[in-house]
């Protein structure tokens, strides 16, 4: 037993609007805490608040972090470092519980984050923000490594989880669901015109880097994950029955 357990959290439910390409409906937003030995590493913190542009977009549900934590047995004082998947505004809303954190980000998305209109600065530069850019892969422990993945954004990353003899990923928003995942799985991840729901799914998330995305999910493909976590699906992937 390596002791490194991956529980999903949700943070919070968003209502889409027109311009997503998922409208109209609501999304689920989820964090992942993951114990290792005595660390706890949150991936993600879920929509913050006091951001009215945000609030009318959107409409959040958000869930209380720290409710969230209790009710898997964690604390916020428990977490040991934050990892952001990527930094649009579902994804690091409340970052600022945890001043004096390291919080893990590639420096690709640091950066793009400090472009206009990409996030909510004031969720990502907050006082008492400890970010810790990394470029490319990068292990946090000796179970537990980030890999990039870009495509969604153009530094998104994944985390990947050594458990025992087999490797879970929480592969964040590099696939938007579990059925996107395993289509791409079963059909392969190059480009295929001829497979509309393929591509369907493709437009549904890629937006930054289509060649990228695919390049990404390939990446996660070969590490023949037995489980993979989501970051806008409460389903997880699994590999066989």
């Amino acid at each position: 037993m390596s002791g490194v357990e991956v529980e999903p959290l949700q943070l919070a439910r968003v209502e889409l609007p027109e311009f997503h390409p998922e409208a109209p409906g609501s999304d689920v937003v989820y964090g992942f805490l993951v114990r290792d030995g005595e660390d706890c590493i949150l991936l993600d913190t879920g929509v913050g608040s006091g951001s009215a542009l945000i609030d009318r977009l959107y409409a959040p549900d958000r869930a209380e972090v720290a409710a969230a934590l209790a009710r898997v047995g964690a604390s916020l004082q428990q977490v040991t470092a934050i990892v952001n998947s990527h930094l649009h505004f579902d994804h690091c809303g409340n970052n600022s519980l945890f001043p004096d954190v390291p919080i893990f980000v590639q420096r690709k998305e640091l950066e793009a984050a400090h472009q206009p209109h990409y996030t909510v600065p004031a969720w990502v530069d907050f006082k008492g923000a400890r970010y810790v850019p990394v470029d490319g892969r990068h292990p946090i422990s000796e179970n537990l490594e980030l890999i990039p993945t870009p495509g969604h954004t153009p530094g998104h990353q994944s985390l990947v989880v050594q458990c025992g003899d087999h490797v879970d990923v929480v592969v964040a928003q590099a696939a938007y669901t579990r059925a996107e995942f395993d289509c791409f799985l079963a059909n392969g991840t190059e480009d295929r015109e001829d497979d509309p729901v393929l591509q369907a799914f493709i437009q549904s998330n890629a937006t930054w880097s289509k060649a990228s995305y695919v390049s990404s999910l390939a990446t996660i493909e070969r590490l023949r994950p037995r489980r993979a976590f989501f970051s806008h699906d409460p389903e997880v992937w699994q590999c066989g029955p």
